[in-house]
């Protein structure tokens, strides 16, 4: 038996606009949506809808967008929507217990993780960076803690060498948007076995800012290259060149050892088509850069205007 459930949909940025998606593509009723406040943005500071936002109003569909979900107004006004459920992708603030008790087949998340691993605000970016070579997407039962609730149903997504957090970001949106819509009728039909997440098996993605994206070039090349991939394409990996600010886009890590003199973040070679740089352990060979004011190119293309040597040494000293 197939149960028709009211949906209230809680998202804010494009990783969540896939399972709304596809939740309204299985003909299910979303009779509202949740997203943060729309925010300036640019030079011109022109207010940007968040993208879950232009979904919902494409498709006339009611939006809410609360400064605070937990004051009293906005407690009320999730309450008139008379929801079953409440389906939480990336929304961005925290839901009080009187939320999660509100439907009566309470809120579930959309986590882009295999919990108990990478709770937290960065799952994606941090399972590349710290060479995992597996995540996915797990559906939770929400509970008053961080990512702690029952696990409903999961779904695997492999990594792959070259995976960047831009990369695996979509093929995790994709992931979770066919899980939602997998898990809704189940649900619906008490079909699911929760399973608690073991505690011992947990770690936590910390929130990315600008400053995790600085090379510490005495790391060893494997964890820098992570780096690269995870954060691109946000916030990215940075050095610094002549004083300015060099994104670091593309590298590929090199076998070879660096000569005892020859520093980490010094430049060991010179080709064409790359940079190779000392490291803590083996060497680098970066492909692609931004540099400070200027497009992304291929070093190919960086070294037709830049005059780099051997020896030079990437850095804050530069």
């Amino acid at each position: 038996m197939v149960i028709n459930m009211k949906i209230v949909f809680m998202g804010t940025p494009d990783f969540a606009v896939g399972a709304l998606q596809a939740i309204i593509d299985a003909g299910h009723e979303v009779v509202a949506v949740v997203t943060q406040p729309d925010k300036p943005k640019g030079r011109g500071k022109e207010m940007q809808l968040t993208p879950v936002k232009e979904c919902a109003l494409k498709y006339g569909i009611p939006v809410f967008q609360p400064v605070k979900i937990k004051t009293e107004d906005a407690v009320a006004t999730l309450r008139e929507f008379q929801a079953d459920i409440f389906v939480v992708a990336a929304f961005g603030q925290i839901l009080s217990k009187e939320i999660l008790e509100m439907p009566r087949f309470g809120c579930i998340c959309i986590h882009a993780s295999l919990l108990p691993k990478y709770r937290g605000a960065a799952p994606i970016q941090w399972a590349i960076i710290d060479g995992e070579t597996e995540t996915g997407v797990t559906i939770m039962q929400m509970d008053p803690g961080v990512d702690t609730g029952d696990m409903l149903m999961k779904k695997v997504v492999p990594i792959t060498a070259v995976e960047t957090g831009e990369s695996l970001h979509d093929k995790l949106m994709k992931a979770g948007a066919e899980l939602i819509v997998e898990a809704l009728p189940a649900i619906a039909n008490g079909t699911l076995i929760p399973e608690k997440q073991k505690e011992e098996d947990t770690c936590y993605a910390k929130m990315l800012t600008k400053s995790l994206g600085l090379i510490d070039w005495t790391k060893e090349a494997e964890a820098i290259e992570r780096l690269i991939r995870g954060l691109n394409s946000w916030p990215s990996a940075y050095t610094y060149y002549n004083g300015k600010t060099l994104k670091i886009w593309s590298a590929e890590v090199e076998n070879s050892e660096p000569a005892a003199a020859q520093q980490p973040g010094m430049i060991t070679e010179v080709r064409k088509d790359g940079l190779v740089v000392a490291t803590g352990r083996k060497q680098l060979c970066i492909t692609s850069v931004q540099l400070e004011g200027k497009k992304r190119m291929s070093v190919h293309d960086f070294l037709l205007g830049n005059q780099i040597t051997k020896d030079c040494k990437l850095g804050k000293t530069v």
